[in-house]
């Protein structure tokens, strides 16, 4: 059991939360949401032993092992995937070494040959001699070919060295195991297969994602870390929301009838209070009034932000015409001869594993790469408003966040309509003064929803848009493309 007493974290004046005493256990799958900048990630890397709090502390049970989720995809370069994999057990990887180590002495004494031989039975205890199949199993089902898995993890591409710390953490199969985003940069077979993993296991989970579906398919509680405190609520994502409003409304009606009552009492006071023959009456409802306390019902920190795509010059009949589309790399093409008629107003979901050239194509199609053959033929008024999945180029320079929104003004927009905009999209006014490139992932991708408003265009082409963003966000933007009146072309690896 992994156990948080009085768990206090602060950051300059203001505590990001407090008190947090809660206890994780019995094999259950927590869920840990709660809004960007409510702490989650802080408090995960808290209950990790990677940050101490300002005050409180975290235990764990003795003989219990705790594994977590790495953040730090390029800490392991050294190492060849495999060996990357079985370090998510610390023990048996210590085993593994000192054994491999005597081993190798060009002469082994009396005393190495005594230890060796207790390092071979704890071996065995840990299962070891089955270390290299079990995590090369957990590498294939993360989508790691057999090929790399003795090559070393400088050779492996960012995004998958991700898969390859995701295969460590469930290899070390501990008690507690913490995942923070375990589904970022998988697709939807992946997280199939992950969701099914997960729920075999009997390990006690904390996890963060703002995968709704995955939340709803692995966990078992809730803990909502919002207004600097912790509530676990049983069930997973829906459930939680079902019981959270359900609890709301209650509230709601339950102060609205002291609402009533206390009108009702007070309208008596009101009336008799200088009657002597009912003051005594007076006097009693005065008392009840006192007694009657509203419970306090605090907004959600949680925020939507106001998304909503427009566009300036409607198009008629067809929107793109592609044929005989071919692409490809020095592996071979990725896609080959591929024929689409897409009619305005029509949207378009690409999906696939990764690695089949989804993101190629799109770059095809807006002209960023030149097809080996084929042609791509747009409307003669399209006018194409482009999210791409790799975006940093674009915040790669010194401008505030509201002169890096300014640049995508349109013929009429005044400094009122950029403010707008970045006020829809939750920036404050301390926001759109910093630099635009030390935003979080989840705040670049308003500031490019912001764009797109501004564009105004026509077709609307956006590869993995939901990458990073916090749920609310998740549903705005959902609602935005249901209501959008153009042509959608999207790439979308989650359900």
């Amino acid at each position: 059991m992994l156990v948080s007493s009085n768990v206090t974290m602060q950051f300059g004046s203001k505590p990001l939360f407090e008190n947090i005493s809660v206890k994780f256990g019995g094999g259950n799958r927590y869920g840990l949401i709660g809004a960007n900048g409510s702490g989650k990630s802080t408090f995960m890397k808290i209950l990790g032993g990677d940050l101490e709090p300002t005050l409180g502390n975290v235990s764990l049970d003795p003989n219990e092992r705790i594994g977590k989720l790495r953040q730090d995809q390029f800490a392991f370069e050294e190492f060849t995937v495999l060996d990357t994999v079985i370090m998510g057990h610390k023990e048996l990887w210590e085993v593994k070494q000192e054994r491999d180590r005597i081993y190798a002495l060009p002469e082994m004494s009396e005393e190495d040959g005594y230890k060796v031989a207790d390092l071979e039975v704890k071996y065995g205890e840990m299962d070891g001699y089955s270390a290299e199949a079990r995590a090369g199993e957990l590498l294939l089902g993360v989508g790691i070919p057999v090929e790399q898995h003795y090559g070393p993890m400088s050779e492996v591409a960012p995004g998958w060295k991700l898969r390859v710390l995701l295969a460590q953490a469930l290899f070390a199969d501990p008690d507690i195991l913490l995942l923070d985003e375990p589904t970022n940069n998988l697709d939807i077979d992946t997280i199939r297969w992950l969701e099914q993993v997960l729920n075999e296991r009997d390990s006690t989970m904390i996890i963060i994602s703002h995968d709704r579906h995955f939340l709803n398919m692995v966990c078992t509680h809730m803990a909502d870390l919002d207004y600097g405190e912790l509530r676990v609520y049983p069930g997973n994502y829906d459930e939680y929301m079902t019981a959270a409003t359900q609890a709301r409304e209650r509230l709601l009606a339950d102060n609205a009838k002291k609402k009533a009552q206390i009108a009702e009492l007070q309208s008596f006071v009101s009336r008799f209070s200088a009657n002597a023959s009912k003051s005594r009456q007076a006097t009693s409802r005065a008392r009840q009034i006192d007694k009657i306390k509203l419970e306090e019902v605090k907004a959600s920190s949680r925020q939507n932000p106001f998304i909503r795509f427009e566009q300036d010059k409607k198009l008629f009949r067809n929107a793109l015409e592609v044929e005989g589309l071919t692409k490809g790399f020095d592996n071979g093409p990725l896609f080959k001869n591929l024929n689409l008629l897409l009619e305005v107003g029509e949207k378009l979901a690409v999906l696939g594993t990764n690695g089949v050239g989804k993101s190629t194509l799109l770059k095809t199609l807006v002209g960023d790469l030149q097809p080996d053959s084929g042609t791509v033929k747009w409307s003669e008024n399209a006018r194409i408003g482009y999210y791409a999945q790799d975006h940093e180029y674009e915040f790669e320079n010194d401008l505030t966040v509201f002169e890096w929104m300014s640049q995508w003004k349109q013929e009429g927009d005044d400094e009122q309509a950029v403010r707008s905009i970045l006020g829809r999209l939750l920036f404050s006014q301390d926001d759109i003064k910093k630099p635009a490139k030390v935003l979080s992932g989840g705040e670049k991708g308003r500031m490019l929803f912001g764009k797109l408003m501004m564009q105004k265009p026509n077709i609307l082409i956006m590869d993995e848009p939901t990458n990073h963003l916090d749920m609310e966000s998740i549903e705005s933007l959902n609602m935005a493309l249901e209501l959008y009146q153009g042509t959608l072309i999207f790439v979308f690896s989650r359900p």
